[in-house]
């Protein structure tokens, strides 16, 4: 039996595409690898010969699912969604952050608070003591440490790269951040 007979039979015994697929780049392979090996064999490979040939099974399952699902992020989203489509995603996505924003919120402001009045009670029961002249000193170190970082407010370059980056994104993308900042403004206030 030749080499295209036992091909054809194999074929005929495959139940799926998936496995005739594979089974059809395993052949294109197996020539490949013939040709070349008869090329290095009669003086060195020809130019033609020296491609490789890409599995675009095991390419796909190496991708991350959002590349899967979205493609390539090649650009601005105003250059692949129509604008209600900006409008509906940054919306969404501003609600859910700002909704989530106000219950952390609530929840952080609630254990400051509680956690304040609780040494205040245990300092006034006399379970603590406080050295109020020792705060003072601290907080005035603070204050000119303040004083001096903020004097000479220069970004660092990653700082000042990071906001260039957030400045040209929302540049190209005013649909989508006018969307997600209303979406958050009414997220905060349900």
């Amino acid at each position: 039996m030749g080499e295209e007979e036992e091909e054809l039979v194999s074929r005929v015994q495959l139940r799926s595409c998936a496995s005739l697929i594979r089974q059809q780049q395993e052949a294109k392979r197996r020539r490949w690898a013939r040709q070349r090996a008869r090329g290095m064999a009669a003086g060195g490979a020809k130019k033609e010969d020296s491609c490789e040939v890409l599995d675009l099974a095991e390419y796909t399952k190496n991708q991350p699912w959002w590349r899967k699902l979205f493609g390539r992020s090649s650009g601005s989203s105003a250059e692949k969604y129509n604008v209600a489509t900006q409008l509906v995603i940054g919306g969404v996505t501003g609600w859910c952050t700002g909704f989530i924003f106000q219950k952390v919120g609530k929840l952080a402001a609630t254990a400051v608070g509680g956690g304040f009045f609780l040494l205040q009670i245990a300092n006034h029961t006399g379970y603590i003591k406080v050295d109020w002249k020792l705060v003072e000193q601290d907080v005035s170190k603070a204050k000119e440490q303040l004083k001096f970082h903020s004097s000479g407010s220069k970004l660092s370059p990653e700082v000042k790269s990071r906001v260039d980056e957030v400045i040209t994104f929302l540049k190209k993308n005013v649909i989508l951040t006018g969307g997600f900042a209303g979406g958050f403004l009414l997220g905060m206030s349900s």
